[in-house]
């Protein structure tokens, strides 16, 4: 196993710890109305259904990141959604529907995790490069991490807010190895030395300082 293949691997089970948190959320609130004995079949169900749509959408996000221009278009929304991770102040998950029998608790669970689960999908996407061996491993790890780990993470992050940072800085690596690996800007960055650094370096660096002055303002205001 190379190294690259190896950093590939880590940087996929990292997104999907830090980004798989509120699908946990989801899960709880969608199948808080159902008996006690239906919750179990509707939670496996739910998550297995979910995880099946995001591998269809993950395969499909990698196919076109394929296309001219994707890769550098991509790379960008991901630092929007990595800042996003900084500034936002939380969604109202009370908004999400409890569903009363198992069908409607596992159509709120897969609605809402490919409404909610798109920034895991490209960043999967792009971190996998190309590789849908990976994309199916990474999904796959993202399985117990949402119905087990989720919670606990998500209380990690409330007691230690750097880990948000560092999960942002993995989003921001992400897009910037994205946008280095544009092939139509490629003959542009190879006139500027050690560029696959340079990007995903500068791309951290903006993310977390344009987090934290957004974090300082907020606070200030």
């Amino acid at each position: 196993m190379d190294l690259e293949f190896l950093t590939q691997i880590i940087m996929i089970i990292g997104i999907d710890i830090i980004l798989g948190g509120d699908n946990a959320i989801v899960i709880a609130l969608a199948c808080r109305n159902l008996p006690v004995a239906k919750r179990n079949k509707a939670i496996v169900l739910g998550t297995a259904l979910a995880i099946i749509v995001r591998v269809c959408l993950t395969i499909m996000a990698v196919t076109l990141l394929m296309i001219p221009y994707l890769q550098l278009i991509g790379g960008l929304f991901l630092l929007y959604i990595a800042y996003n991770l900084l500034t936002e102040e939380g969604d109202d998950m009370n908004k999400i529907r409890g569903g009363t029998t198992t069908f409607q608790a596992v159509r709120t669970i897969v609605l809402a995790d490919i409404v909610m689960g798109f920034d895991n999908v490209l960043a999967v996407a792009g971190a996998s490069g190309g590789k849908i061996i990976l994309v199916i491993f990474g999904l796959l790890i993202s399985i117990p991490i949402i119905i087990w780990g989720s919670k606990i993470i998500l209380k990690i992050m409330e007691r230690f807010p750097v880990v948000i940072y560092i999960g942002a800085a993995i989003l921001a690596l992400t897009a910037g190895k994205m946008i280095a690996n544009e092939e139509r800007i490629k003959p542009l960055l190879e006139t500027i030395h050690y560029s696959n650094y340079i990007i995903p370096s500068f791309a951290i660096m903006f993310v977390l300082l344009a987090g934290w002055l957004k974090k300082t303002s907020t606070k200030n205001a």
